[in-house]
């Protein structure tokens, strides 16, 4: 990892907001890396767990859900991106959801800048009229206690900031700077990461029960026909208590875990 950063990033402020609700939480930025979450789960696995934010200027193997490679781009492509992995022990009750929760918190952290119409793409994108603005990839690890004791929760998020190309990528891009111009790596991520922690810690003492109504409201697929990667096609209905998906098939309805199958807007290719 580099030694120095070629951006400007508020470190001592982010610092001073996350420890407050966290003391010791770490912040990290470098200017190159393969993958935050691939770094902070190699130092979970080998017995690191203190509680860390690690922001990368560039990733060299970005990764997504499914073992999908972070469709990042070039060096100079990935400079209007914002990637940064927040690492963190946790033991709420359930883990369902968690990425829908984080979704809603980040979604809702852009308004204020000016980003309009975000809603999440279940299970992990934000979206905006149907492009890809930001991912989310969540991924735990044993931090050796009991099995009802903490997990290393690793919490990866990559945003558009500015213009992406379109080429070889699944879903149209969206980014930042087409709703605020101004808009730098650094202040999105002022203004998501605190957001971001608070919403992770009061997931771990509520769940996803009182994120529903929040997610209902931004929920990109519902009451809209969908295809899943398995061949089912029905109608979304939403998500249940658990963040499961609600399809509405032809043969009843079938809730889908994220763990399971992707899902896509009828006449979108997977």
């Amino acid at each position: 990892m580099a030694a120095t950063t070629s951006q400007a990033w508020p470190i001592d402020a982010l610092r001073q907001a996350l420890a407050a609700q966290l003391p010791g939480l770490g912040v990290e930025v470098v200017t190159q890396i393969d993958s935050t979450n691939t770094e902070l789960m190699r130092r979970a696995r080998a017995g690191d767990t203190r509680p860390v934010l690690l922001v990368a200027e560039h990733q060299t193997a970005g990764r997504g859900r499914l073992g999908r490679q972070w469709e990042g781009g070039a060096p100079q492509a990935q400079a209007a991106s914002l990637m940064f992995s927040l690492a963190l022990p946790l033991a709420p009750r359930s883990w369902s959801g968690l990425s829908l929760a984080v979704g809603v918190s980040a979604a809702e952290s852009l308004d204020p800048l000016g980003t309009a119409g975000v809603q999440i793409k279940w299970p992990n994108d934000l979206w905006v009229q149907d492009r890809k603005l930001a991912g989310i990839l969540i991924e735990t690890a044993s931090t050796g206690h009991a099995a009802a004791g903490p997990r290393q929760v690793v919490i990866g998020i990559g945003i558009n900031i500015g213009p992406r190309p379109a080429e070889a990528m699944r879903t149209p891009p969206a980014w930042v700077r087409q709703w605020a111009p101004q808009a730098e790596p650094a202040n999105v991520l002022l203004a998501l990461a605190p957001a971001l922690l608070a919403e992770v810690l009061r997931f771990a003492d509520e769940g996803f029960a009182p994120v529903v109504p929040r997610f209902a409201a931004r929920d990109a697929l519902l009451g809209r026909d969908v295809h899943l990667s398995d061949g089912t096609a029905g109608r979304c209905e939403g998500v249940a208590p658990g963040g499961e998906l609600r399809i509405a098939t032809a043969s009843g309805l079938r809730l889908v875990d994220s763990a399971e199958v992707s899902v896509r807007p009828l006449g979108q290719a997977f």
